[in-house]
């Protein structure tokens, strides 16, 4: 599967790094990391945010945060993040680009990039950040086992968006809609609006 993926990025990377916010002053964005484990069924990376945190709190998401004024660029805050909540350094990482850029229901602007890892590496949470680092398989995503679809009006326009429950893990929202519209634009996956699973509006 990771064949697949590399020779559609490879096809999408100078269009998709073309519409990667740059400039000076990138406040506003921010980036995260859809690392994949290097093994035939690619398992992705995701992470529980620690509850006492004041925003987002106990929610799953992908490993990443924040531009910083100091970050050169999103890519490299990319990078940063996931080291500093997964000890996971840049070194460890085959980049493979940047996906598409998703605004998130607060008006965050987030870029997301794939690479590719180990699947033997060792990840430990930063325990000021994190309850928890998981691997769920890219064929769960696939089969679409959703629970219920979320609706959200993000920039003006509904968006309807799968949740799933895997071991446990609530994953729902933004990083739920990184994963599908990852899955659907490059392994062409059929995924979208069902009847079938109860739907939840979000303000």
């Amino acid at each position: 599967m990771l064949d697949v993926i590399e020779h559609k990025l490879a096809k999408l990377s100078g269009q998709l790094l073309e519409k990667v916010p740059k400039g000076p002053d990138l406040q506003g964005h921010a980036a995260v990391l859809l690392a994949l484990t290097e093994e035939p069924d690619p398992q992705v990376i995701l992470t529980l945010r620690a509850r006492h945190l004041s925003t987002h709190s106990g929610e799953v998401s992908l490993p990443g945060g924040r531009w910083d004024e100091t970050d050169p660029s999103l890519e490299f805050t990319a990078l940063r993040e996931t080291e500093e909540e997964i000890g996971l350094p840049a070194g460890q990482i085959r980049l493979l680009g940047p996906l598409w850029s998703r605004s998130t229901r607060w008006q965050v602007q987030v870029t997301p990039w794939v690479g590719v890892i180990s699947p033997d590496v060792n990840l430990t949470p930063n325990p000021g950040e994190l309850d928890a680092i998981f691997r769920v398989p890219l064929s769960f995503f696939l089969a679409d086992p959703r629970i219920r679809t979320d609706r959200v009006t993000i920039d003006q326009r509904a968006v309807y968006l799968p949740a799933y429950l895997y071991r446990g893990y609530e994953i729902w929202g933004f990083t739920a809609g990184v994963l599908t519209e990852f899955l659907v634009k490059v392994l062409d996956a059929p995924i979208g609006r069902r009847d079938d699973v109860p739907l939840r509006a979000l303000n």
